[in-house]
This record gives structure tokens, C-alpha cells and sequence, in this order.
């Protein structure tokens, strides 16, 4: 598993798409319960070298019902973006993920990370990916019908300030579904 995860923290597959250079950021041990599918590390965890390390973290976490320590022990949370690197910037937020990582790097961690009893699908991308076909018209559509993809996953928006906008209209979301994520990650993590 250290080996794996070696490997991937020196990968430079598609470094010259990147406006800052390879830097892969992804956590996880064997013992992980729950893995974090994201979209991609943004120009702030690429430049501590640390996933989840800003506002859209703190509603992460705050969304999950857990502190900074169970969130960053990778018993708890394997941190498994679809891409691994920052993308770099797009007109409003950042750019899609590098196409490369998921495919490249998904199953083998999957494959060792035995142990898991949640995985969250956050935004869209990582949706599109896992889910394929299954997913719903829209996001919004996908996240509302959240209980059709349980047990395996447990899909939600990202938790970017970008789109709080999303969160304003759909406020069930906040209101209900985090209520359900919480108690779900509370039985899995109590359960160690």
C-alpha cells in the first residue's frame, strides 16, 4: 500500500497540461472506511500539498459531522480526487480534471482499499464517472435521489463556495440529506 502510494505521489504522467506542474494529492491506508471522490485538488491544496484545506473543506466537514483530526486520518477517509493534480483555472471555478488519473490510478487503490463502507461521490465529475448511466438527468436530480445509490455511494455537491447559489435553491439539501450523510458517517466511523 506505502508503495502505491509512492507511486502515485511521484507520477508526472501529465505534468505538461498542468499550469503548475505535477502534484499529485491523495490520501489512504488499508484501513479506510470511507473514500472521497472529488473532482480535482484546487490551486490552494496544490500549494500546501494538502486536500481539503480551505472553505470548501471546512462545509465538507461540517457537511460530514467530524473534526479536522478524523478527517485527515486515513483510517477514516481515503482522499481519492478524479484527477490528482490542480487542472488550473477556467472562467469560474477550475478546470476539469485531467483525464488521465482515474483511469490510470482508481482500481489499483480500489482494489487494495478493503476495508471501505462508504463511498462519496462529490460533484458532478466524479458522479459522471461512477455513475455512468445511472445518473440522473442533472446533478441536483442525482443528489435528491441519493438513497437509489446506497449502499455503495453516496453522491453530493461539492461543497465549493462557488455554489452556494445551489445550495440557496435547494436548501432540502442542508436540511435533510446532510442529516442522513452525518449519521451514516457517524455509525461507520464509531464502528472502528
Amino acid at each position: 500500500m506505502k508503495d502505491l502510494l509512492s507511486e502515485i505521489k511521484s507520477c508526472t504522467v501529465c505534468r505538461n497540461h498542468l499550469p503548475l506542474g505535477a502534484n499529485p494529492i491523495v490520501s489512504f491506508s488499508e484501513h479506510s472506511k470511507i473514500i472521497l471522490l472529488s473532482q480535482a485538488p484546487g490551486r490552494i491544496a496544490h500549494q500546501k500539498s494538502k486536500a481539503w484545506d480551505d472553505p470548501s473543506g471546512r462545509k465538507l466537514r461540517e457537511w460530514l459531522g467530524v473534526n479536522d483530526t478524523q478527517f485527515y486520518n486515513p483510517d477514516n477517509f481515503a482522499i481519492l480526487p478524479i484527477g490528482f493534480c490542480y487542472p488550473g483555472k477556467a472562467a469560474t471555478g477550475d478546470l476539469p480534471p485531467r483525464p488521465e488519473c482515474a483511469p490510470l490510478w482508481h482500481d489499483r487503490v480500489l482494489s487494495e482499499l478493503k476495508n471501505v463502507k462508504l463511498t462519496l461521490l462529490i460533484g458532478g465529475y466524479s458522479q459522471k464517472y461512477y455513475l455512468k448511466d445511472r445518473m440522473k438527468r442533472n446533478l441536483t436530480e442525482t443528489v435528491s435521489n441519493f438513497e437509489d445509490y446506497l449502499p455503495k455511494y453516496f453522491p453530493i455537491p461539492h461543497p465549493s463556495p462557488t455554489n452556494r447559489f445551489w445550495r440557496a435553491k435547494n436548501p432540502w439539501f442542508e436540511e435533510l440529506v446532510v442529516q442522513e450523510l452525518q449519521e451514516k458517517v457517524k455509525d461507520i466511523l464509531k464502528t472502528s
